[in-house]
């Protein structure tokens, strides 16, 4: 019923070093993210440090390289707003120089245009109801989707 889950091969300092260091160059990671991995792997905590300040060294990690290609991307493919991104940021131990520099990434003219068109796909699948029930819904969901509140209501005011 249940199967064994055999316990993972441990690596040493020097095979986690290379796998982490190809983890990294295949995909922006931020140091977290690497941490948690060489501690999964097996690693002791002086021996993740020394591998993590390595990666730094090496430019292999970059918590601003991150930054700005997380939210870049979360904005451009998943359409997450500033809120949103920032929380997912900070959750991954962003520091708030890094995120500010990662929110300019994104430009207010982009943003504006997105943000009004997710409101005009939500506002085609909403039917029915009234005028004020429809909008609260709408931005009920791109709230869900990391946008500011005076910003949706803005943009839904100036759609009446």
């Amino acid at each position: 019923m249940f199967e064994e889950s055999k316990p993972k091969k441990k690596l040493n300092p020097q095979q986690a070093l290379l796998k982490a260091q190809q983890s990294c160059a295949y995909q922006e990671r931020c140091q977290q993210e690497m941490r948690d991995k060489l501690y999964e792997w097996g690693l002791y905590s002086t021996d993740v440090e020394n591998i993590i300040a390595n990666l730094i060294t090496d430019n292999f990690l970059n918590e601003e390289r991150f930054a700005k290609a997380y939210a870049g991307g979360k904005f451009r493919i998943k359409k997450w707003g500033k809120v949103k991104i920032k929380i997912e940021l900070k959750k991954r131990k962003i520091s708030e120089y890094c995120i500010k520099k990662a929110m300019q990434e994104i430009s207010d003219k982009d943003y504006l245009k997105t943000l009004k068109e997710l409101i005009a796909k939500k506002s085609k699948e909403i039917k029915g109801g009234k005028d004020y029930q429809r909008k609260y819904k709408i931005a009920q969901y791109i709230a869900s989707r990391g946008f500011e509140q005076d910003l949706i209501w803005d943009v839904l005011k100036i759609d009446e």
